[in-house]
């Protein structure tokens, strides 16, 4: 028996479940360079399991109800698309099932309060609600705004894990960006 080819197998064993490793860790980029990246797939992932998220104004006169978050990165865009399913219910009307949808457009930013990234600018880009003739009246468009403030400023959409930031050790994380289809988190020194 050929002892280089003994050698050969372990080796070329080792060698593709290393690759497999790496290729299936989210932060490879925090292990080999300047930067994490962030698929669509990922943030999308993390949305779901925190949605339908209902909300109560007024004692309960009107309500809220923001279910099936859709993300997209367009491949040239510098900003995410979130397109919700919308509930609106008034006078103890259900909001539970969608009576439309919205759909807005944000940057994102980095909240060491939260370890999370969040909307950054979001702008509601298009409202569709048939029962409201399609668009939204002031009331609705209002308790809509209030949301989107209320949700930027506390909640996150991707929530960073242990593991990742212990990948990352002292390294500080820097400014965020959308590039190529991707949410990329550059790291400082």
């Amino acid at each position: 028996m050929d002892p280089r080819r003994t050698f050969r197998f372990p080796f070329a064993v080792l060698l593709t479940v290393a690759i497999a490793l790496l290729s299936a860790c989210s932060t490879v980029g925090a292990l080999l360079g300047d930067d994490v990246r962030f698929t669509p797939m990922q943030l999308q992932h993390s949305l779901d399991r925190n949605f339908p998220k209902h909300y109560d104004k007024l004692g309960g006169l009107v309500s809220l109800t923001l279910m099936n978050p859709r993300l997209a990165i367009p491949p040239d865009g510098d900003r995410l698309r979130l397109d919700f399913d919308v509930g609106l219910g008034a006078l103890g009307s259900d909001s539970s099932k969608p009576s439309g949808r919205f759909a807005l457009t944000s940057a994102l930013r980095f909240d060491p309060s939260t370890r999370g990234l969040h909307l950054l600018d979001p702008r509601i880009e298009q409202v569709d609600v048939p029962a409201l003739g399609g668009a939204m009246n002031s009331s609705a468009r209002a308790l809509l705004n209030s949301w989107l403030a209320q949700y930027a400023r506390e909640e996150p959409v991707y929530r960073f894990d242990n593991s990742l930031l212990d990948k990352l050790g002292s390294r500080r994380i820097g400014t965020t960006a959308i590039e190529n289809g991707h949410v990329v988190v550059h790291l400082d020194q």
